[in-house]
C-alpha cells in the first residue's frame, strides 16, 4: 500500500489542471449535487458535438491497447495509432475527450469500489447510478474498477463485489451501448497479494480483467536483494492461471509498467547484488515500500550518468543499472522497449485481449531527437499496429 501510495505522488506531481478542466468539474458536481437528471447540451468541450457521442457498440478491435493518463497536455503527443482506450484519473483534461474520439479510441473513467459499503445493497446501487449517470453526462465510453483492499473468499464482501460487477456491467451496458465496463486484478488470481475474487463469474460479467502484470516484487519473498519489477516468468505464468480457472483469454488485458523502482542499497556487493533492508509484511520480507517508483522518462535521464550503465538480466528478462548518489549505492530495475517487446509476445502466445499501460505521460514527449526515438520505441513496444473490426 505504501508503495502504491509513492506512486500516487509521483502521478500527483506531473497533474496539471486547466481552466476547462475546473470549469467541467464544477458543472459536473452542481449536476449531480442538484440531482436535474439533464445535463447541459453546451457542457460538450469539443468543436464537433459529434465527438462527444461515445463509440458506437460496433467498433471493435483484435488488440486492445489500454493507455492510463493522468492529466496535462502530453495526450497530445501520444501515439493515437495504437490506442483503443484511455482510463483517466481525476485530473482530467476534457479536451482528451475529442482527440480519443476522434482517434476511434474510449475514454474510460476510474471508479473506486466503495469497499466500506459492500454490505449494504442500496448505498452499491445508488453509487452505481451515480457513476452511470456521471458517465453519460460527461460523454464517457465506460468504467475502469479499482480496488486495493484484500478480500478473502468466503465472506460477504467477496460475494458482494462479484454481485456488484454483474450489476455495474448491465447497467453501463443498457444506458451507453458499446461501453466498456473493466476491472484491475491482481497479477496471479491465486491470492498472493492484493485483493482476491471469484475471478470466472466476474470475468463472464465484464469486458475484461485488466491483470496488472506489475510491482510483482512484493510478492517474492525471498532473499532481500533488488530484482526486476515485472518478471517475464511471472508475467507468463500469472497470466496463464487465469486461463486455468477456465476464463476466455480474451477477457484478459495484460497490465505493464511505464516506470521503475528505485531500491537504496543497504549493502551493494556488485550490480544485481544490492541487499536491502528487510521489511515485515504478510508477503514476504521484500516489499515496494522499500523502492521508490521512478518514471521512464527520468530513467533515461538518469541511466547515461549511473556508473554502471544497462545491465541486462537473462532469469528476469530485464534491465538495470546502479547509480551513486551521496556515498549510497542505488540499484534501478526498470522496462524498456526490449523487456516490453518480450511482453507482448505473450499476447500473442496466451491469444489476449490486448495490453495497457502505466501511464501515458511517464514518457518523454520532448523535441529533443533522443528523447523522441526512445518515446517512440516505448510506444512501438507495446503493439506494433492497431487493427480495428467491427461485430
Amino acid at each position: 500500500m505504501r508503495w502504491s501510495l509513492a506512486l500516487a505522488q509521483v502521478v500527483a506531481e506531473r497533474m496539471r489542471w486547466s481552466l476547462a478542466l475546473a470549469q467541467v468539474v464544477a458543472v459536473l458536481v452542481m449536476w449531480i449535487g442538484g440531482a436535474s437528471g439533464v445535463f447541459p447540451i453546451n457542457v460538450c468541450p469539443c468543436s464537433k458535438r459529434s465527438l462527444c457521442q461515445p463509440l458506437p457498440a460496433k467498433l471493435q478491435f483484435q488488440v486492445e491497447v489500454l493507455i492510463f493518463d493522468f492529466g496535462g497536455t502530453d495526450y497530445q503527443y501520444y501515439d493515437w495509432s495504437k490506442i483503443t482506450a484511455v482510463v483517466i484519473g481525476d485530473a482530467f483534461n476534457p479536451d482528451l475527450l475529442c482527440v480519443a474520439h476522434a482517434n476511434n479510441a474510449r475514454v474510460i473513467m476510474k471508479g473506486n469500489i466503495p469497499s466500506a459499503e459492500l454490505k449494504d445493497r442500496d448505498m452499491i446501487k445508488a453509487w452505481i447510478r451515480q457513476k452511470v449517470d456521471f458517465a453519460s453526462a460527461s460523454f464517457f465510453d465506460g468504467i475502469y474498477l479499482e480496488q486495493w483492499q484484500k478480500i478473502k473468499g468466503g465472506t460477504v464482501e467477496y460475494e458482494a463485489i462479484t454481485q456488484l460487477i454483474n450489476d455495474i456491467a448491465r447497467v453501463f451496458h443498457r444506458a451507453i451501448p458499446g461501453s466498456q465496463v473493466s476491472i484491475n486484478v491482481p497479477w496471479s488470481p491465486h491470492c498472493i497479494d492484493g485483493p482476491c475474487y471469484d475471478y470466472v463469474p466476474i470475468a463472464s460479467s465484464c469486458d475484461f480483467l485488466f491483470v496488472m502484470s506489475v510491482h510483482m516484487r512484493s510478492e517474492t519473498g525471498d532473499e532481500c536483494f533488488a530484482k526486476a519489477n515485472a518478471p517475464y516468468d511471472h508475467t507468463y505464468t500469472g497470466l496463464s492461471a487465469y486461463i486455468n480457472l477456465g476464463i476466455d483469454s480474451r477477457k484478459l488485458v495484460m497490465g505493464v509498467p511505464w516506470y521503475g523502482n528505485d531500491y537504496l542499497c543497504k549493502h551493494f556487493q556488485e550490480p544485481g547484488r544490492c541487499r536491502l533492508e528487510t521489511v515485515s509484511s504478510e508477503g514476504g520480507s521484500c516489499t515496494f515500500s522499500i523502492s521508490t517508483p521512478k518514471p521512464y522518462k527520468d530513467i533515461m535521464q538518469e541511466l547515461p550518468k549511473s556508473f554502471t550503465g544497462r545491465y541486462w538480466d537473462d532469469n528476469y528478462k530485464s534491465p538495470y543499472y546502479v547509480y551513486k548518489l551521496a556515498d549510497e549505492y542505488h540499484e534501478v530495475w526498470y522496462d524498456d522497449p526490449e523487456s516490453l517487446s518480450l511482453k507482448a509476445t505473450i499476447m500473442k502466445k496466451l491469444k489476449l485481449r490486448g495490453i495497457g499501460a502505466w501511464f501515458g505521460g511517464f514518457l518523454n514527449y520532448s523535441v529533443n531527437p533522443t528523447a523522441a526515438m526512445q518515446t517512440e520505441d516505448m510506444w512501438n513496444a507495446l503493439c506494433p499496429i492497431r487493427r480495428k473490426w467491427s461485430v
